[in-house]
């Protein structure tokens, strides 16, 4: 006895359905008019089903991507479901709104496509959230939540208002240049001028000059006379990147300027001031160099008055997010495109890697990941090829504890400890509810 079909519910049961999710649910025809519209999407929108139905879905949502790469479009075109990409809307009243959509087609019972369905969700409270969470977690142009950068982003203001001279060691790519120009914007001579020389980069003929200058004559082809860096750097600070490349006869020099606070032009007999705070960096073992004789010892103590170390990336990992993030943000702030997340398998291969390249490496793979994504999500296969041949070694419960609920669980205790347990204060404080934050409190575990 063969079986008779299922028959299909009551179109007033079917929305009833959809007006009991809690997420934004709108369907459209072929023609990209929207053929229904449940309650929150009315909710998050602020367009009630009335003023939707029978429009275009782009003059509903106006958002960025809406005429160009709508991934509703894409599903009803190649009949596959669409991965979930964060953009932004624009509410009836004109307030931006961040949501994270996800679409698929809508098929009639031969399996035709008839139209799409697209669910949204509204991403304003987290994104509060991680707001109140890394705002903290910023130092001038520094990025970083571990503990080595908390106690970096502490002693930086009374190291800049020092005026001692400085030496910061570092891999190649952990930031050291940051470091130096948050000495100097910290500093009282922030009015005046921040100049960078990287000494491994300049041919060693020409790098006396580069520093001191020189007068008209003072060798074939100097035919004026030409400031050096010390002198662009009068009143501000020169920073002196890879001090370890300073070949010998310049170091005895430099030592002369640390020492009597002069120096002079090559070729000139007169000895000039220098009214320049000096910042140097290094990612070469000095002390090493020293008992190899490539480095003078009384230069490195002179040098080395207020020594800060930069962890590689390796060594904090739980920044690895953060970074991620900002660096998604300014991308697609740059480019004027929706913002883009990594999915978490993708996040999990960044975290195992072991970046030698550090932060400079890891802000490559987030812009070539975002080129060959192509407006979706970053996934694993759009990693450059040495993150795709990653090997799992064990890592992987890392990335599970640095997810976006640890954040928000994290965000919601330092809330409350902030307050004293003051519910109604912790909550104003995040920018939610009471009754939000008491149940999220009981999902994360929280003691009141």
């Amino acid at each position: 006895m063969a079986l008779k079909p299922t028959p299909a519910p009551p179109k007033r049961l079917t929305g009833l359905i959809l007006d009991s999710i809690t997420e934004g649910v709108f369907t459209v025809d072929p023609n990209m008019r929207i053929s229904s519209f449940n309650r929150a999407a009315q909710k998050i929108t602020g367009l009630t089903a009335a003023q939707a139905l029978g429009r275009k879905c782009h003059e509903v949502f106006r958002a960025d991507i809406c005429g160009t790469t709508c991934p509703l479009q894409k599903s009803m075109a190649t009949g596959e479901p669409g991965l979930e990409v964060d953009l932004e809307i624009t509410r009836a009243d004109d307030v931006q709104m961040p949501v994270r959509i996800r679409t698929t087609v809508l098929r009639d019972a031969g399996g035709e496509v008839v139209g799409g369905v697209e669910t949204f969700r509204d991403l304003s409270e987290m994104h509060h959230l991680l707001k109140r969470l890394t705002e903290g977690y910023t130092f001038c142009d520094l990025k970083g939540k571990s503990e080595p950068m908390r106690q970096l982003f502490e002693v930086l203001p009374e190291v800049a208002t020092s005026g001692a001279t400085v030496l910061i060691s570092g891999e190649s790519g952990t930031g050291k240049e940051l470091v130096a120009r948050a000495l100097h914007d910290l500093s009282p001579r922030s009015e005046g001028p921040f100049v960078a020389v990287n000494c491994a980069a300049i041919p060693e003929g020409l790098l006396e000059s580069e520093l001191f200058g020189h007068v008209r004559g003072a060798f074939t082809g100097a035919d004026r006379q030409r400031e050096g860096r010390f002198a662009a750097a009068e009143g501000g600070t020169l920073f002196l990147d890879e001090i370890g490349d300073l070949p010998a006869a310049l170091q005895v020099k430099l030592l002369r300027v640390l020492d009597a606070g002069e120096y002079t032009p090559l070729g000139s007999n007169r000895t000039r001031q220098s009214d320049a705070r000096l910042v140097t960096a290094t990612n070469r073992d000095l002390e090493q160099e020293i008992q190899q004789g490539r480095f003078r010892e009384d230069l490195f103590y002179r040098l080395n008055v207020v020594g800060l170390m930069l962890p590689p990336l390796r060594e904090r990992r739980e920044d690895i997010p953060l970074l991620v993030d900002y660096f998604l943000e300014r991308l697609a702030a740059e480019r004027g495109e929706p913002l883009r997340r990594l999915t978490p398998a993708a996040m999990s291969r960044l975290l195992d890697h072991r970046w030698p390249g550090n932060v400079r490496e890891l802000q490559n793979a987030v812009e070539h990941a975002l080129v060959l994504a192509q407006g979706g999500a970053i996934e694993p296969r759009h990693l450059p090829q040495s993150l795709r041949r990653l090997e799992r070694t064990g890592r992987g419960t890392l990335s599970s504890r640095l997810d976006l609920h640890s954040r928000e669980k994290e965000a919601i205790t330092k809330a409350l400890a902030l307050h004293e347990g003051h519910r109604a204060r912790a909550a104003a404080e995040l920018g939610i509810s009471t009754t939000t934050l008491w149940r999220k409190m009981k999902r994360y575990g929280i003691m009141p």
